[in-house]
């Protein structure tokens, strides 16, 4: 017959787990005063990781961080200007009657010509060119005709001159530069 006795685990007296050695028990008991016992606000004003040591170190690294890309992206290093290019002026002018289509290369460095349509007759322009650049002008008359004479000055000294006659009619004239007008 079974026995009466009870089958019903209880813990040893000295609070272990059944089955457990209470000499390698691993828990820590507490100490008053220990870092473990003090509420979480304490702990944090004391320094520690998790606390506010931890949010300005943080923060300090973000600064610094920032601070860098910054620098490296609003950083103007001052780039040397391009050297002023030498220019001779130049005189264009546009006799005749009537209205034409006027294209001359005027003082851009990048030698782009300027274009004036319906341009009225006669017509004159001094600007400054570019030394590497041939200084031209060139005329296209309407479909009216007629006739138109262009004249290249440079530094005051004639260097070409050309005559456009009928509808649609066209001249260009250009020329050297002469080394007594640069500046």
């Amino acid at each position: 017959m079974p026995s009466s006795e009870s089958t019903e685990n209880t813990a040893p007296e000295n609070g272990t787990k059944p089955g457990t050695d209470p000499e390698s028990d691993t828990r820590k008991e507490s100490v008053p005063g220990a870092p473990e016992d003090r509420p979480a606000d304490e702990r944090a004003a004391k320094g520690s990781v998790g606390g506010r040591q931890g949010v300005v170190i943080s923060a300090v690294l973000l600064l610094a961080c920032g601070a860098l890309v910054g620098y490296g992206v609003l950083s103007t290093e001052d780039k040397p200007e391009p050297r002023a290019v030498p220019t001779a002026e130049v005189t264009y002018e546009v006799t005749g009657t009537g209205t034409a289509e006027i294209s001359y290369l005027a003082g851009s460095q990048s030698g782009a010509a300027t274009v004036e349509k319906d341009a009225k007759l006669p017509w004159k322009k001094t600007v400054r060119v570019p030394v590497r650049k041939a200084p031209t002008v060139a005329i296209i008359l309407d479909e009216k005709g007629g006739e138109a004479v262009c004249v290249l000055a440079v530094s005051g000294k004639h260097a070409q001159r050309a005559t456009a006659m009928g509808p649609f009619g066209r001249a260009t004239c250009s020329g050297p530069l002469l080394r007594s007008g640069q500046r």
